[in-house]
């Protein structure tokens, strides 16, 4: 079932992109005794787990004690995936399609489809990585306003059926949480834990779709009954046949349509 179909439209992959671009414009500022602005810089921002900071941070004492010139610098942003589960408030009927006219060439019938989404909730973990208290502060009040308790990303989920969904992110959590290293006067690294849920679609293959390119449609009247008996040779209705001229014409073509009408008596 798997090995014969193999698609891949990088719905994690885009999620994780559309969701650093959120947070990597992040900037704050350091003012003098004068509230004057002396230093106005970016936070980094990376994919990365918390420990891996965290130990950068600890192995990494203060620049003052002469011990080490490689510390990490701070603040920094860092998130990863941590959890990816199901969704089943979401669901749809799974035997609904999503169609679309290819014209580009590259199918045969010029119309693909797939079948509806399947929903998963991605959940990631972000970190934020301050010195002092300040840093952190200008970096959360910069992030929390915009989720109430979500925000919605516009991406092009299939481009090849044209199919675009926003995704939504909520915001589940804030925590927070100050550490030292060894005694009061070592480095100080202040922590803001959020956490996020973003809630994905996730699409299977993309089919070739067979065309209809023939249409029957009968339409009865009410008949004249006669005791009970609808009467011999009686007219009942139409009978309405559509095709489209030419016959072999793809959607992307320019065609028109012939009808064809014939009217229907009962035993027929």
């Amino acid at each position: 079932m798997f090995k014969s179909k193999y698609f891949y439209h990088q719905h994690i992959r885009k999620a994780i992109i559309a969701f650093g671009t959120l947070f990597n414009s992040i900037q704050i500022r350091r003012n003098n005794d004068a509230d004057e602005t002396v230093q106005s810089l970016f936070v980094p921002l990376s994919y990365a787990p918390k420990q891996k900071f965290i130990d950068r941070i600890r192995e990494a004492p203060e620049l003052e004690t002469g011990r080490a010139t490689f510390a990490i610098t701070l603040p920094r942003i860092g998130f990863e995936i941590t959890t990816f589960n199901y969704d089943p408030s979401r669901k749809l009927a799974v035997r609904q399609n999503v169609r679309a006219v290819d014209d580009s060439g590259t199918t045969a019938t010029g119309v693909r489809y797939s079948f509806v989404s399947t929903p998963y909730n991605m959940g990631i973990g972000m970190s934020v990585f301050a010195k002092n208290q300040d840093d952190g502060l200008q970096i959360i009040e910069q992030i929390l306003p915009y989720f109430n308790p979500d925000f919605n990303v516009t991406i092009n989920t299939i481009p090849e059926l044209g199919v675009r969904n926003d995704l939504q992110i909520v915001l589940e959590n804030v925590t927070y949480q100050d550490e030292w290293e060894g005694s009061f006067d070592k480095r100080l690294s202040v922590i803001w834990d959020l956490n996020f849920t973003v809630k994905l679609n996730m699409y299977g293959y993309v089919r070739d779709a067979n065309l209809i390119k023939k249409v029957i449609q009968n339409i009865y009247a009410d008949p004249a009954l006669v005791e009970g008996q609808v009467p011999t040779n009686s007219f009942i209705g139409t009978k309405i046949t559509t095709e489209p001229d030419p016959t072999d014409a793809l959607p992307t073509d320019a065609y028109d349509y012939i009808q064809e009408f014939d009217e229907i008596y009962t035993g027929e």
